[in-house]
């Protein structure tokens, strides 16, 4: 057995990672997957979150959001509508679209679906705000 996993996180427009790491952890629909080498194969859905891997001691963090996650033997591939590492993130403009959004639900009066998809903008400018803010205080 392998001591270390081959993490993959791709979106449409790049590949924002390629490395070998010790350990993963996602947000998985039903909640965290904590993914150690040797892991059984799985797919889930990926829920916005904070994706978290462990390489040599020292543990990243990017934002994913959207998307799925697949673990075949040692290899793990993140297949995400938005990745991005919270160097990449304006934590101002998250602030701004966290503020917009929880002022657009307060008030709402659309449809069901449109609800759910300003929900998910609000999670995902929170998550952001989260890692940009975490980020700035190291």
């Amino acid at each position: 057995m392998a001591d270390q996993l081959q993490l993959e996180v791709v979106t449409p427009e790049r590949r924002l990672l390629s490395e070998q790491v010790n350990s993963v952890t996602v947000p998985g629909r039903g909640g965290e997957l904590g993914i150690l080498p040797g892991h059984a194969a799985l797919i889930s859905e990926l829920q916005t979150g904070v994706l978290s891997y462990n390489e040599d001691g020292t543990t990243f963090q990017l934002h994913v959001s959207g998307g799925f996650v697949e673990v075949n033997g040692d290899r793990v591939s993140v297949l995400a509508e938005i990745a991005e590492r919270p160097d990449e993130i304006d934590a101002a403009r998250a602030r701004l679209s966290r503020e917009h959004t929880e002022k657009q639900l307060t008030s709402w009066n659309g449809t069901e679906e449109d609800f759910e998809k300003a929900r998910a903008k609000l999670e995902r400018s929170m998550v952001r705000l989260q890692l940009a803010t975490s980020s700035l205080q190291r």
